[in-house]
């Protein structure tokens, strides 16, 4: 009598509520289980999650602390469980009631993330009806950049002083955005030099931006028709070292004296080394990175620096391209609808909020 007694005194509450569910919104695999406390969650050590798959036969899956209602079970997809949750403490466990049969299986769309495909679906539509604007030849306004309207000049003050043009792209490897930009403004300006017939020097610090620059420039040639002025020599890989880089890039402007330095790219400390050496030379340079620590110094020692958005727009500005002119025109619209939803959603909030004060009025 008395072991029963004392049997009854320490026994442990145990969980309760226990709710089993195919976990939502991922891709299978995954079964989340949920309880309501045990009533002396105070002292226990935590929860143990056991499965069967009979019903009959249960095994210790997993193990939360105390004050956890939830746990995630790695499953295997359309084979049924069963759970139950046990509470624990130093000497003793307390097991809930078993939950019904459940399986797992994947989504086909994460409903938490309608609201982006929602969003990405109005920008992608306000994009292509510029771009079939642009098309359909309407002419598309965008901000003038001093930067990018001064090479016309650069490369046509080159191409009178009978010196090349130097375009460097950076210590940046071919995956990076900088680079890329890079990329489709080496283009525009290979097609400029190439109907002055101006030669362009290329030096890169990569073997694969190598690769890749150099088939810009022959494509860049081909273009306007005039493939033959193409000269491999003059794009090359220098070296992969960052100050043996900024090295050779001066000692090019040294000896060639270009007129025009296209500073365009990623750089880093190099950067205030090779502008300050072209701008000793006398060359009109025009430098542009998405790496905001070496800005100023672009700033001080070139001509014009494009900043931001204009290394990203600036393909798009110099070629006139209706593709690309309705996609940074879709791109700007695009952020005014979301900087106005924001507005409106914070004004929303606000008078929200101001609602709940004064009821506590």
């Amino acid at each position: 009598m008395t072991l029963i007694l004392l049997t009854a005194i320490f026994a442990l509450a145990p969980p309760t509520g226990v709710r089993a569910y195919d976990t939502p919104n991922d891709g299978g695999e995954a079964i989340t289980v949920e309880w309501q406390l045990s009533q002396d969650d105070v002292i226990l050590d935590g929860y143990e999650i056991h499965r069967s798959e009979n019903g009959v036969d249960f095994e210790r899956v997993g193990f939360i602390g105390k004050g956890r209602t939830e746990y995630e079970d790695e499953t295997e997809d359309s084979k049924g469980y069963f759970y139950k949750v046990a509470a624990v403490s130093a000497t003793l466990i307390s097991y809930s009631q078993t939950s019904i049969e459940v399986m797992s299986s994947p989504q086909w769309i994460d409903q938490g993330k309608i609201n982006l495909f929602l969003a990405m679906v109005i920008f992608s539509s306000i994009i292509l009806f510029f771009i079939n604007q642009a098309r359909k030849g309407k002419k598309l306004t965008i901000r003038k950049i001093a930067g990018l309207d001064a090479v016309e000049d650069a490369v046509g003050r080159a191409t009178e002083m009978g010196k090349p043009i130097l375009y460097c792209m950076g210590i940046g490897l071919v995956d990076q955005i900088g680079t890329i930009a890079s990329f489709n403004i080496l283009g525009e300006i290979a097609k400029k030099a190439g109907q002055y017939e101006t030669p362009l020097i290329v030096p890169t610090s990569n073997p694969v931006v190598y690769t890749v620059a150099s088939e810009i420039v022959k494509q860049s040639y081909a273009s306007i028709g005039r493939p033959d002025i193409y000269d491999a020599d003059r794009i090359y890989f220098v070296t992969d070292s960052q100050f043996a880089y900024a090295a050779a890039v001066d000692g090019i402007m040294v000896r060639e004296k270009p007129a025009a330095n296209f500073l365009i790219g990623w750089f880093k400390a190099e950067s205030l080394i090779i502008a300050e050496t072209g701008a000793m030379t006398g060359a009109i340079q025009i430098a542009g990175t998405d790496s905001i620590s070496q800005l100023p110094f672009f700033v001080t020692a070139c001509d014009y620096t494009l900043i931001g958005e204009e290394l990203y727009a600036a393909s798009a500005y110099i070629s006139k391209q209706p593709l690309l002119l309705g996609a940074i025109k879709g791109e700007d619209w695009g952020k005014v609808v979301i900087f106005t939803a924001l507005i409106i959603a914070s004004i929303i909030g606000l008078l929200t909020n101001f609602a709940v004060l004064d009821i506590f009025k």
